[in-house]
Parts: C-alpha cells; sequence; structure tokens
C-alpha cells in the first residue's frame, strides 16, 4: 500500500469513528459520554503530563511557553492543558476531529487545531515548540514509517531542552493482527533507544515495556550537547522499592524495582548513557528523574534482573562506562501472589461498571499468572467464546473477554469467577 493510500486510510477511518462518536473512539470508554466524563476520563493522562513540565527550564511565566499535541483528536487532552500555556496547538488526520476539537476549545483563545497531512508538520516553523505529547494515537498508525516521520519533525519543530512525552504499543502482536487504523503498528523499547540516539535526543522515561502503554520521556538535546559530561561527585541518599517506597526490592513482581535517590548525577544524564549493575547481572534503568532544587534527584529508577537471588548485593551505576556510584541492596523473597478481580465491566462500555448491554464482559485482573486456570458463570452457566490477553507481565495483569450464556435476559445476574481454589462473585445487570 502507498503512502497515499495509508494516509486516505487514516483520514477516512477516522472521519466516520468521528461522525460515529468522536468521543467514544477518542477515550473508549462509553458510547455518548456528556463533557464532564468525557473530559474526567483523560484526568489521569494530563496530570502526568503536568508531571514532565518539571524538567523545562524554570521560567517566571508559563504563558512564554508553546505546546504541540500530535493527534489531538476532539481536544480532550489539549482543554486542560492549556492552562500551562501560553500557546497549545493539536494537528490531527481527520477533518471531523479537527471539526469538533475546534467547537470544544471555542472559548479558549490561545488553543489552536489544525489539519494534518497525517505525519509532518509543515504548518510549524524550527524550534518552535517547548513541550510537545501524543497520547493512544501512533498505536493506530499502520505503518512504521509514517510514525517515524512524525518523530523526525518533532525534532525538528522542538526547541533545545524541550521535552516529549508520548506512548507506543509495546504488546507483542499475534498472528490474527493486521496492520489497519485500529490496531497500528508496535515499538518495542529497543526501537525507541535506537531512534533517540541516532536524532538527538535524550532518552528520560523507558517504562511499560511489552504493554500497550509503553511511556516515553525525552529532551532534545542540542548540537553543543554531543560530548557527555564529566563524571564527578555523586551519592546515594537511600534507595526505595520503586512502588512502595520500603527500603528493600523483590527480584520479581510487582515490588521488583528500585528508586535511587542520588545527589550529584549528571545534568545531561540519561537512558543511552546509563547502566546499572547488581553483581556481574546487568539491569535496566528505566527512569531518570528531573533535578529539584536542591541537587537531589527524585529518582533513578532500576528494574531487577531476571533470576535475581535474595540477600545483599552490590548495585554499580555507570555513566558511559565510568562508575558513578555503587551502593548496597537488600533483596528479598516476594510475598505470596494474590490473585485478584480489578474490574468488571461492559467490553464496548467500559465505565458502564457492573452493567452489560452490549452481550460482552470484560474483567480486569492482577496476580492470576495461568490464564488457563480462569472460568466464568453468569447465572450457574458456562460463558462462551472466552479470550484473554496478558495486558502486563508484571504483576501481571490481564485482560478476559467473553460472551454472556445464550438466554441471559435482561435484570440482575451473579456472575462467578473462579481461579484454582479462589471463588470471585459479582452481582451484573444485564440492559
Amino acid at each position: 500500500m502507498s503512502d497515499v493510500s495509508v494516509y486516505a486510510s487514516m483520514r477516512d477511518d477516522w472521519n466516520r469513528r468521528a461522525k460515529e462518536d468522536a468521543n467514544y473512539y477518542a477515550a473508549f470508554g462509553r458510547r455518548g459520554q456528556d463533557e464532564s466524563e468525557f473530559l474526567a476520563s483523560g484526568d489521569y493522562i494530563v496530570h502526568k503530563m503536568e508531571d514532565e513540565l518539571k524538567r523545562l527550564p524554570a521560567t517566571g511565566n508559563p504563558r512564554t511557553r508553546r505546546a504541540l499535541e500530535i493527534g489531538c483528536g476532539p481536544g480532550r487532552l489539549m482543554k486542560p492543558l492549556s492552562r500551562d500555556f501560553g500557546e497549545i496547538h493539536g494537528v490531527d488526520v481527520a477533518d471531523e476531529m479537527v471539526a469538533v476539537a475546534r467547537e470544544r476549545l471555542a472559548g479558549i483563545p490561545h488553543a489552536h487545531v489544525h489539519l494534518g497531512s497525517g505525519a509532518s508538520l509543515p504548518q510549524f516553523a524550527d524550534e518552535s515548540f517547548d513541550f510537545a505529547y501524543s497520547y493512544a494515537v501512533f498505536q493506530h498508525i499502520p505503518d512504521r514509517e509514517i510514525v517515524f516521520e512524525y518523530l523526525r519533525e518533532l525534532r525538528r519543530v522542538l526547541k533545545t531542552g524541550a521535552i516529549f512525552r508520548g506512548q507506543f504499543n509495546d504488546m507483542p502482536r499475534s498472528y490474527q493482527e493486521r496492520h489497519n487504523t485500529w490496531t497500528g503498528c508496535r515499538f518495542s523499547a529497543a526501537d525507541i533507544r535506537a531512534f533517540t540516539q541516532e536524532n538527538g535526543f535524550d532518552l528520560l522515561e523507558l517504562s511499560g515495556m511489552d504493554t500497550q502503554y509503553l511511556w516515553t520521556t525525552w529532551r532534545k538535546r542540542g548540537p553543543e550537547s554531543n560530548e557527555a559530561s564529566v563524571v564527578g561527585p555523586a551519592r546515594i541518599r537511600r534507595i526505595t522499592n520503586a512502588v512502595s517506597n520500603e527500603p528493600a526490592v523483590t527480584p520479581r513482581g510487582r515490588f521488583s524495582a528500585m528508586s535511587l535517590w542520588v545527589e550529584g548525577l549528571p545534568e545531561d544524564s540519561e537512558l543511552n548513557g546509563i547502566s546499572a549493575w547488581l553483581g556481574d547481572r546487568e539491569a535496566t534503568a528505566f527512569y531518570v528523574g528531573p533535578t529539584l532544587y536542591d541537587g537531589l534527584r527524585p529518582q533513578l529508577s532500576v528494574a531487577m534482573p531476571p533470576d535475581m537471588r535474595t540477600g545483599l548485593h552490590t548495585i554499580r551505576v555507570l555513566w558511559h562506562d565510568s562508575e558513578l556510584l555503587r551502593a548496597t541492596v537488600r533483596v528479598i523473597p516476594p510475598g505470596p501472589p494474590l490473585p485478584r478481580v480489578i474490574s468488571v465491566s461492559d467490553a464496548v462500555n467500559i465505565l458502564s461498571a457492573g452493567q452489560v448491554s452490549s452481550g460482552l464482559v470484560k474483567v480486569l485482573t492482577e496476580e492470576m499468572a495461568d490464564p488457563a486456570m480462569f472460568f466464568a458463570t453468569v447465572a450457574g452457566n458456562g460463558v462462551r467464546k472466552l479470550e484473554w490477553v496478558i495486558t502486563d507481565p508484571v504483576p501481571p495483569q490481564c485482560e478476559f473477554n467473553f460472551t454472556l450464556p445464550q438466554g441471559t435476559g435482561p435484570g440482575e445476574h451473579e456472575l462467578q469467577i473462579r481461579y484454582g481454589r479462589r471463588l470471585f462473585v459479582f452481582p451484573i445487570t444485564v440492559i
């Protein structure tokens, strides 16, 4: 398929989705969402974006900053994030999405929405933006080269020192899936590392590997920043678990990552130049935090290498092969797994907790390590077309989707979920 036909498919498909229900296809929470529910569904993403603003150079007036959203859709994120910038721009490939976004943002004079070509950003000058972001967009683009073109364009329009925050899909692709404008293409952590190294970005975060939500943060490096800074004195003030803040880490599972709270980490330090070792095993550094006023980095986060033994271990952190610091970390045995159900919802209208209107049910679980042990009934009858996918290998998390048993009528029913000897019971209402 040619680039022209791919762009045409992207525009046609997203115009059709926008006409059907723009809010649903942007947030995938519930059909027919009202304004407050639709905007609230993006609160978590907005807060995570705003956390990244701490990385920008201090300014007395944030209104001097300009932001860009790639794939703004109907403006769900642009509207709240407009409070943080003097100008905020969004681009989208679909005319219908642009029209909805312009209507939603009509009362915000410094918010501007543009119809894009699908990859390039010719309407913006070089070194135009302090911050750029993208969420739930690249995972729908069917051609990796189109995404790479967007990312190269980002390099052009960002100022030196500007920040990009983006989400990619790193879930393994099943053999049944085809490249289209919904399932889109995949990017691995290795892809992100290679692109940032080759295109002048500092890599500051790479988390959610092997999941649909691979989050990454980049900083545009200046032409004078090709040489790494000389390693100076650095010390670890403390080591905590990256999840619980306890002073210990487990070799696997939910608590198998640590945060090193470091004083004196080089200002230009980033993940492509940092390596971490526990004994003779390489660990995975996945987050470098912004520097605080007292010189303390809030976090240098490191995931444990596989098959690590418990006990006391020396962790060494290297910056471009020169040892930066070393300390001792306590690795303790993980607790027993606690299989649990996180949520039960309609598989289409996900925000309709406990109400099933489509005939399809979605169940999210944690620490059910063997999905084949999952069994469900509704009103005593076995469910149909049970499918599952591991959405996150740690702790792990699974998503189960199934069809209600034939003959299940409207009203209240009892959903029973068995996992081994464990039984979970939930009331559901079929509409």
